[in-house]
């Protein structure tokens, strides 16, 4: 077993063990417990990970995988290169942050992130966005601001929605194409761990 662990995010303390395609080529995640608090993690021979795209989408698999496991888990993300020389040093720097990882945990409890992005074909008037927006917030518990980069991007956000929710957005989203399909292109993403809707910083100081 490496020395090193590599963080994907932060549970209610449980035991969890799964074979993954994890960062540095890891296969098998497992947790690390404090306080009532589990550390889902692999080993890795580094804890100077590179941001390769191979490690990034695999960073990304990873907490899909636990977000969806066994009817689906509730997870802190941690942002990518989460690596600690070792157990104990994780452990510290969860004890650090063990308030932040708690009421985030209480936030984001049985909730998954879905993005929507609504592009404007060109082809007519795309109606009342105002109603589509209200639609679309009326299933969700929160949403971040739009971030419109283009001049076709009409809507662009991520919404945090209950998981026994998703079905009533995914409705939303039918109604949304089969009303506006002609003007307006809907891309549907997700599930993904909460990450827009968690801020916790991580020191890097004793990695």
């Amino acid at each position: 077993m490496s020395e090193h662990v590599y963080a994907y995010g932060v549970l209610e303390q449980q035991d969890l063990s799964l074979s993954v395609d994890g960062v540095e080529g890891a296969t098998d995640l497992y947790t690390i417990d404090y306080k009532g608090l589990s550390v889902a993690v692999t080993d890795v021979d580094t804890t100077d990970v590179e941001r390769t795209d191979e490690n990034v989408q695999a960073h990304d698999d990873v907490l899909q995988a636990i977000l969806t496991h066994d009817g689906g888990r509730t997870i802190v993300p941690m942002g990518f290169g989460m690596a600690f020389k070792n157990a104990r040093t994780l452990k510290g720097v969860v004890r650090g942050a063990r308030r932040a990882f708690r009421n985030a945990l209480n936030d984001i409890e049985d909730t998954v992130e879905l993005g929507v992005k609504l592009v404007s074909t060109g082809d007519g008037d795309p109606g009342d966005l105002d109603a589509i927006r209200d639609a679309l917030s009326a299933v969700a518990i929160n949403e971040t601001d739009d971030d419109l980069f283009s001049d076709r991007l009409l809507l662009n956000r991520s919404y945090l929605v209950a998981r026994e929710d998703r079905d009533a957005f995914g409705d939303v989203i039918d109604d949304i194409e089969a009303d506006h399909g002609d003007t307006v292109l809907v891309k549907y993403t997700g599930p993904f761990a909460p990450y827009s809707f968690v801020d916790i910083q991580i020191g890097a100081e004793g990695r």
